[in-house]
Parts: structure tokens; sequence; C-alpha cells
């Protein structure tokens, strides 16, 4: 009978070597054809310098990564401890590789003149269009030399060939699978980054510095984009930190670090066209010292609608104006401000665990349109006092429905 038993333990044990035999050699089939080749633009001619201009090499690189073998990984290496020249450079797709990585370790920065600034994509500075299965990454630093396009306005009649108007430092237009992390954005000229009809993006560990006073220099703005996850960054310029615009659905923010700047905005929305935003979730960020905290602005006359918004654990400190909901938006002169009986319908809209101080005495401002309320506004455990000690604060609303419970200062004004 042990004979027996003996047979069939060394009988099993064959077959689990052959099974895992087996299994090793079909995972090694399949890491094998995945082949990544690496892009080295210094290898395309890039100096590095600072002073010479490597937009053709860093072209030359990324057009050989995107044409290099299908189904395979392309790194695009950019490396460290130099300072890469560039004019504005389009990053086109689609590619063959079905992963691409730009691996940011080295500084870049824009031309100290703006006649270089010309393209036929004039809107940005660096473009990365149609390029799905992209990661942009790295401990790298982009400097958009902003200051000269604040400090000089837009002339009546500039110089033939010379574009004043500032252009987008990194802009990515149908990039699906997106993933961007790492990487120090200074001073661009206007927004930092744009993300255009893009879906499933994650963006991490982000640091965007512009001054306070630098105008339009927004750290992120989405639009017409789904399925965008934004986390763990630090966020310091002269516009809103984080935008949504527009088309845009499912939304979360997360982990961010606000000041100065414009605090997190929906919008604005109806300016133009018909606007749709919904299934936002902002969570667990911190403004400090912002001219707006958590805002939803929307122009008269507009269309469309934005619900299922969610705005939970803020804290604010020292913000001029915490909460806000602005149905009368315009960011030209007063006199032209349009006046309509359309509106933009808000709805579904939750503040739930907030707390911090204001800088302002209204601290809760909910200025719906007269004519279409906003609907199922719910307040939760909000706790904003002044950030002037001994100082008394308010809340305020204009045609706003919903319920409050344990707010302070008390809603008195927000209607079932």
């Amino acid at each position: 009978m042990s004979w027996l038993i003996g047979r069939m333990v060394r009988f099993i044990t064959l077959v689990l070597v052959l099974l895992t035999s087996s299994a090793v050699s079909s995972t090694t089939s399949r890491i094998s054809l995945v082949s990544t080749t690496i892009f080295d633009v210094l290898r395309y001619g890039a100096k590095g310098n600072g002073k010479t201009d490597d937009s053709q090499a860093f072209i030359k690189a990324w057009q050989a990564a995107c044409r290099s073998t299908p189904n395979a990984r392309s790194i695009l290496n950019i490396p460290g401890k130099r300072t890469y020249l560039l004019k504005p450079v389009a990053f086109n797709g689609p590619c063959k590789p079905s992963k691409i990585f730009v691996q940011v370790s080295g500084n870049i920065v824009g031309s100290p003149k703006k006649i270089d600034w010309m393209s036929n994509h004039s809107d940005s500075w660096l473009l990365f269009s149609a390029v799905n299965g992209l990661t942009v990454s790295g401990n790298g630093r982009i400097d958009g030399l902003g200051p000269m396009w604040w400090k000089n306005p837009c002339i009546a009649t500039p110089p033939p060939g010379v574009t004043c108007h500032a252009p987008v430092a990194l802009q990515f237009k149908r990039c699906n699978g997106l993933r961007l992390n790492g990487l120090t954005h200074v001073n661009s000229p206007r927004v930092h980054i744009t993300m255009t009809a893009c879906n499933g993006v994650i963006v991490s560990n982000l640091h965007i510095i512009a001054p306070e006073t630098s105008p339009n220099t927004d750290g992120i703005n989405i639009a017409s984009s789904t399925n965008i996850n934004i986390r763990d960054s630090i966020i310091a310029t002269g516009d809103d930190c984080i935008a949504i615009s527009g088309g845009s659905s499912n939304i979360k923010i997360s982990g961010i670090m606000c000041g100065p700047g414009h605090g997190i905005s929906i919008g604005s929305l109806g300016h133009g066209g018909n606007d749709v935003v919904e299934n936002v979730d902002v969570r667990n960020c911190t403004m400090k010292k912002t001219l707006m905290g958590v805002r939803i602005k929307t122009y008269q006359g507009g269309v469309g609608y934005a619900k299922k918004i969610s705005f939970t654990g803020i804290k604010f400190d020292a913000v001029y104006n915490p909460i806000i909901i602005d149905q009368y938006y315009c960011d030209t002169d007063q006199q032209s401000c349009l006046t309509s009986k359309l509106a933009v319908k808000l709805s579904d809209i939750t503040y739930r665990g907030i707390i911090g101080t204001s800088s302002m005495d209204n601290v809760i401002n909910l200025s719906c349109s007269k004519t279409v309320a906003c609907t199922n506004i719910v307040m939760d455990s909000v706790y904003i006092t002044s950030a002037i000690p001994g100082r008394k604060v308010y809340g305020s609303c204009i045609n706003a429905h919903g319920r409050a419970s344990h707010v302070k200062p008390y809603l008195s004004c927000l209607k079932p």
C-alpha cells in the first residue's frame, strides 16, 4: 500500500511541476511581447544649455517614439541636470506604441522672445494631442516665463509676427488614459495645465506655482472631459487652483493644498452655449488665504445644468469667500453684463464637514438665479468663523432651496 501512495505523491508532484513550468513559460512569453525602447532627446540633437533652441530635437525624438513598434512601450527621455529651451511644440498622435512615457528629469523653459511663441497652435506652448496611454512624469520643472506676459499687456497694434495672446503652458487634447505626476510647473503665461476632451485621467503629486498677482494663471482647467482624478498636489497661483468647465463629468478632486489663488471652481458656465457638468466630488482639500473657496459660477442667460456636486472635508484658512454660488458672474465691465431670465440649472449640491475661517463677513453666499432656483442644496456640519477675533459672520441666499443642519452661521435663508 505504501508503494502505491508513494507513486501517487510522485505523480502529483510531477503534474504540479509541469503546470508551474507552463504558467511561468506563459507569463514569460507575455512579458517578452512588450518591449521598451528609450528615445533620449540628447541623441536627437538637444543641447540642454538653456540657450540653444531644442525644439526640433524634441520633435524628432517624439516622432521616433510615436512611430516605434506597435503594442510596445516607448520612453521619451529628457535627462536631468540640463535646461532645454523650447519654442511651441506639438506632440501629435495617434501613436503606434500602446504606452508612451515622457520622463522629465531636466528643466524645460520657454523662449524669452515673444516672436518665438508664434505657432499653428498658438493657444498653447506644449501640446499633446490624440495620444492615448500617455504618461508624463518626473522631478523636472516646466517654466513658462510668465512675467514677460503679465508685465507687458497687449498693445493696440503689436509688431508684425508678434503674438500678444498669452498661451496655455501645457495642454492635453483627446488624450485618453493620461497619467501626469511629479512635475513642478511655474509661471505659465496663462493657464498652467489644460485637459480638453480627455477620458480616464489621473493627475497626482504636482506642484504648480505662480505669483498671487499673476493674471489668469489657473493651475488646472478641465473641459469636456470625463473620469478625471486629481489628487495630492500643491497649487499656488493667481487664479483658480482647479476649474471645471462645461461638458465634464465624473470628476474627483482630493488632497489639494490651494493658496494663494481663487479656490476650486465649477464654471464659469453658460457663456455662449449649453453647458453641462455633473458628478463632481471635491474632498479633503485645504484653501489658504484664497480669494474664493469652493465656487460655482454661471453667466446670466446661460442654458444647461450642473448637478450632483459635493464638497466634503474642506478646510478654510482666512479665505475671502469660502462658499459661494454666483449665478450673476460677469468678467467684463458691469455695465455690459447680461440680465436674463434664462439660467444654468443648479441642483443636488452638498456641502458637508467643512470648517475654517474667513476674512470676509459673508461666509456663505448662495446667489442663485431669481427665475431658475437652485434646488436640493444640502448644508451639513459646516462651521465657518471670522479670521478676525470677535467679528460676526453671516450667510445669504437668493432663491436657494434645500436643508441645513449643524451650520454656523445659521442659514435661515435656505428654504425647503
